[in-house]
């Protein structure tokens, strides 16, 4: 009589199958394709206004993350000026020649333990071979500020 075989697709718990990307992944890539969408409507039609974009999607997170999110946005629009504010993949983003710089994540989007501030490739940041690309946040502090402040200026350059 032969052992019965079992499959080893199983190793964890019963619960944890993957299914792919998460309901909230899948949130995130609908928003980019409807701003993606909004983006290549034609000349005619009324263009929404990017920082208005923004400051709404603000003003729909939780109160902890409102409350980074905004001081984030005045932190950009102080120390780099020229970069526009757009929704990416839904979060508030700051781009430089239509390609954004950075973004803020807010930890209710993901269902994560804190909100993020990210810095995409286009960012100036590189120093040495080994650099961060994302910071969390759990509230700001003057010398938070302060940091996100060089750091915002020198992804700019």
């Amino acid at each position: 009589m032969k052992p019965t075989q079992t499959s080893a697709k199983t190793t964890g718990a019963v619960d944890e199958q993957h299914d792919g990307f998460t309901d909230e992944e899948r949130a995130a890539m609908k928003e980019r394709a409807k701003e993606l969408k909004t983006a290549r409507r034609s000349p005619r039609a009324a263009k929404p206004d990017p920082e208005s974009e923004v400051l709404a999607k603000i003003a729909e997170m939780p109160e902890a993350d409102r409350v980074l999110a905004e001081r984030l946005h005045d932190l950009v629009k102080a120390n780099a000026p020229t970069l526009s504010p757009k929704l990416w993949y839904g979060m508030p983003a700051y781009a430089k020649n239509g390609k954004v710089l950075c973004f803020f994540q807010s930890a209710q989007k993901f269902k994560t333990r804190y909100a993020t501030l990210g810095f995409s490739d286009q960012a100036a940041l590189d120093e040495g071979t080994l650099w961060p690309t994302a910071y969390a946040l759990t509230q700001l502090t003057a010398a938070d500020e302060a940091r996100i402040g060089t750091l915002i200026k020198k992804a700019v350059n």
